[in-house]
């Protein structure tokens, strides 16, 4: 699998632990930025992450930021990106499999970290249901 990562200073710690967790378990991970902790502005990783998942060349996205609103909401402003703010694996399980989300949304700083890990494992391997949902996410 193709998971496209990215951060701003506030999740840049989270995302390096993400990537490296992702690269063991044999995922290809695309990294699009933050490199530091050096305060930057969020939209500008969301926008290339986004910008993967939807011209099909990540299956995925995982954006990290504070909070994890404001990549939210910068990711759902692409057509093509379902984005879900994912706080513990009951949701990043529901997001998938009602919202058949394409971005997952993390806040490194209002999440407990021992629960990161699994939130993105549930999100990853959690498939759409499809049937009812399926004309709800129509009328997106």
């Amino acid at each position: 699998m193709i998971v496209t990562i990215g951060s701003d200073h506030g999740g840049y710690k989270t995302k390096q632990a993400i990537s490296e967790w992702l690269l063991e378990q044999g995922h290809v991970v695309r990294d699009c930025g933050c490199d530091s902790e050096e305060s930057c502005d969020y939209p500008d990783f969301a926008k290339g992450v986004c910008e993967l998942v939807a011209d099909g060349g990540a299956n995925f996205g995982i954006l990290i930021c504070g909070t994890g609103i404001g990549m939210s909401m910068t990711a759902n402003r692409n057509p093509k990106i379902r984005a879900g703010l994912c706080k513990d694996t009951h949701t990043a399980m529901l997001t998938r499999q009602h919202n058949n989300a394409n971005v997952l949304c993390l806040g490194a700083r209002v999440t407990d970290p021992a629960w990161i890990i699994n939130i993105v494992d549930t999100f990853l391997t959690t498939e759409f249901e499809g049937g009812r949902h399926e004309k709800r996410l129509e009328k997106l």
